[in-house]
């Protein structure tokens, strides 16, 4: 077999459907977000706006965020030294798993190294601790959860999305005798819209059901203290299981479930893809906690963050440029076509100093292909007029239709 052939036609597919990815060699500001460097290939450089940063809140430039990093470089050097089984158990580790799960009013909180591998784990885990499990799946969720569902290798169901009506249909057509798990997310991040906490619980009830809850889009950002969506809904204490990351609001990198001490600890003791991975470094640790610690106690950035996008949707709107409906941070707005998409992107990279990624197939279905803005408490008034100035004439220039903008 030609095996360099199979990889070649496997890229040329990619490029064909328009959607093939080229990174950006960004180097941000430090204390001046959402600015950054961009090198181009030929090795010039342009200063350029961030558009599309999941460090939602600009936590990653926050002083104390980066004390407590370079503090715990300094006391305890760089890597973790193993998995948590065998040396990398740090207190910086026990420390910031006490502040998750403080912050999620649980009893405990087990760290992992990203948002997708806490997913992963956890609900590939949950089928063993769980004889006959069935789980009921929103069709939305993230690739991670829909790996670890699949890896789970039990019964499951996927019900329309935020389709409360049909998920009760399936839930009512399954063994009553069966365990069963719903697995959701708050926050939908490519569409911006959330998920019916309180009927989802009062279904799960119903049926005896426990609840996994994805808030990696909404913990930092939603709530009182900023515990996400489950927080500012008032259900915390009936989600069984909450999932969340370091990596987006809280500006650094990780992630984490919080729950029963019980539950954490089968799955501490259970989970391939905690068992046998290398730790975050402490300083990852520590800078996350400090992140946590601060937004616990300051809200005030969570409504200037909402004001923001609140903001730029209405701008965008009021340009006729088609916003897709969110009720979220999150501001998509519609292309429906991958070539045009990453032009769009590429144009205004090139030309406006703007950086927006392009949101392609199979990240979003075919035909709904969109532009992803997160805008952040630093994007200024006078950012978001320049990118919508930029918009309106690149909507012109490659002739898109201007169709349905919905302002949230």
């Amino acid at each position: 077999m030609d095996y360099r052939s199979a990889f070649h036609d496997a890229l040329q597919t990619v490029h064909a459907e328009g959607r093939y990815r080229v990174f950006a060699d960004l180097k941000r500001h430090r204390g001046a977000f959402p600015r950054a460097t961009w090198t181009r290939p030929d090795g010039t450089q342009a200063d350029v706006i961030v558009w599309c940063s999941n460090d939602d809140l600009g936590q990653g430039q926050n002083p104390l965020v980066l004390d407590a990093m370079h503090q715990a470089i300094e006391e305890a050097g760089a890597g973790s030294g193993g998995t948590r089984n065998i040396s990398g158990t740090t207190h910086y580790h026990v420390e910031l798993e006490r502040e998750l799960a403080d912050l999620h009013c649980k009893e405990a909180a087990l760290l992992f190294t990203s948002g997708y591998v806490s997913n992963e784990a956890t609900l590939s885990t949950l089928s063993k601790i769980l004889p006959g499990l069935i789980i009921f799946s929103d069709a939305l969720n993230h690739n991670s959860m829909i790996s670890g569902i699949r890896g789970a290798r039990c019964e499951r169901h996927v019900f329309r999305h935020n389709d409360l009506g049909h998920l009760e249909e399936l839930l009512a057509a399954a063994d009553p005798a069966a365990p069963k798990v719903i697995a959701f997310e708050s926050v939908y991040s490519m569409d911006g819209d959330i998920a019916d906490m309180r009927g989802t619980v009062a279904l799960a009830k119903k049926f005896g059901a426990m609840t996994y809850l994805d808030e990696v889009h909404a913990v930092g950002m939603y709530g009182p203290r900023g515990a996400g969506v489950a927080e500012r809904d008032g259900v915390m204490a009936d989600i069984d299981i909450v999932e969340g990351t370091l990596g987006k609001a809280f500006g650094v990198m990780g992630g984490y479930i919080a729950a029963d001490t019980v539950i954490v600890d089968a799955i501490r003791s259970w989970a391939d893809g905690f068992i046998f991975t290398t730790s975050i470094p402490p300083a990852l640790a520590a800078g996350a906690a400090a992140s946590i610690r601060y937004l616990k106690a300051h809200d005030e950035v969570r409504v200037i963050h909402q004001e923001r996008a609140a903001t730029l949707k209405a701008k965008l709107t009021k340009a006729g440029l088609p916003v897709m409906p969110s009720v979220s941070h999150i501001v998509p707005v519609l292309v429906g076509d991958a070539v045009h998409c990453k032009l769009i992107s590429d144009i205004l990279l090139q030309d406006h100093g703007i950086y927006v990624q392009p949101i392609n197939y199979p990240t979003v279905p075919r035909g709904t292909e969109r532009l992803r803005f997160t805008p952040s408490p630093a994007h200024t008034d006078a950012m978001m007029d320049a990118l919508t100035s930029a918009l309106e004439a690149l909507w012109t220039r490659c002739n898109i239709k201007r169709v349905g903008g919905v302002a949230a």
